[in-house]
């Protein structure tokens, strides 16, 4: 059994880590300027993080490498160090859940590229694969556990991550997420029974929705997900509310209160693993978990194995729901996720 089996035989919900980019942009990251550098720039800060969610009680952490692909270094002519930015990352990782102490689960972070396939785009699927099996390398060399591919928008997109990923290990476990942020689809017109159904086929040992325009948007792909009959483990890392631009810069509303009840919202949905995404910090993280672990989890849809009876206590109060709804009614259009995470 090896470490992603061994955590889904723990009963109840598993937590995931929140964001990344947002927190070092409080220490000081600029804006446009590639975080996956301060895994060799700022490895104290980057590993500080990551020791925060874990206090936080996340099961699932991410490296910091959600634009380390060639395609998305290229941007900043950094192509050439993409062995080395995202081996970097996993090692940092792995060093700071050692030092935890408990299991936790490196999870090697892939991005979109930033392109679009041909025949829409330029970018041909043979180069997307080659791109992914170079960066899926440099995180299983760095010690990842498993592979995460999230924000993607393109089936064809996923399915050449996928392949990159196989490339190198036919038995690293591979979790996918995408963002339906457009009338419940992707942006490039996917629906969420799609990429499930799509995904399982193609071998992805977790599939869900991650990012996109807030927890409402992202509870009701897991609705649509659950409702398809799903084969494996969903997954739900809801940006932290819709984010608002104020001075030029992306803010996010929903309070660890507020995520504390989406987190009980999309476990009773059929959500598994539970995170997540921009705008978040470590405090949501821990809201979050605590909620995961003291509410009535038995109503929770078939597969998602609910938490002993022992730990069932009372759902949050409705005053959670009032504070989602008034994060609704703020909303204003927002910013793409590499720039606000």
């Amino acid at each position: 059994m090896n470490k992603w089996q061994q955590l889904l035989a723990q009963p109840g919900p598993l937590v995931a880590d929140g964001a990344m980019g947002t927190q070092l942009f409080a220490a000081g990251l600029q804006f446009g300027d590639p975080p996956e550098t301060w895994n060799v720039l700022h490895p104290d800060i980057v590993r500080g993080i990551q020791r925060r969610y874990i206090d936080a009680g996340a099961q699932i952490i991410l490296t910091n490498t959600f634009g380390g692909s060639r395609f998305r270094l290229a941007m900043h002519n950094l192509q050439g160090r993409v062995a080395e930015l995202n081996r970097t990352a996993a090692i940092l990782l792995r060093a700071e859940i050692e030092a935890a102490g408990r299991p936790i689960l490196v999870a090697g972070d892939i991005g979109p590229s930033g392109d679009i396939l041909a025949p829409v785009g330029t970018l041909s699927y043979a180069e997307a694969v080659d791109g992914f099996t170079e960066q899926a390398e440099a995180l299983i060399a760095g010690g990842a556990d498993i592979i995460w591919i999230e924000t993607m928008s393109a089936l064809e997109e996923v399915q050449a991550a996928l392949e990159g990923v196989r490339r190198i290990s036919a038995e690293i476990p591979v979790i996918t997420t995408l963002s339906f942020d457009t009338h419940g689809r992707t942006m490039m017109g996917v629906t969420p029974e799609q990429a499930l159904a799509v995904l399982t086929e193609r071998g992805a040992a977790a599939v869900g929705a991650n990012c996109g325009n807030g927890t409402d948007e992202l509870l009701a792909a897991i609705q649509r997900m659950q409702a398809a009959g799903p084969r494996v483990p969903l997954v739900a890392k809801s940006n932290a509310g819709m984010p608002e631009l104020v001075g030029g810069k992306a803010v996010y509303r929903a309070s660890p209160e507020v995520m504390a009840c989406y987190a009980l919202d999309v476990y009773r949905a059929g959500a598994r693993i539970i995170g997540a995404c921009c705008g978040s910090s470590p405090e949501h993280i821990q809201a979050m978990a605590a909620s995961l672990r003291t509410a009535d989890l038995s109503a929770a849809p078939a597969g998602t194995s609910p938490l002993p009876a022992a730990a069932a206590e009372a759902r949050p109060a409705a005053g959670d729901r009032a504070a989602r709804r008034a994060a609704r009614a703020a909303r204003q259009p927002g910013t793409d996720k590499a720039e606000t995470e």
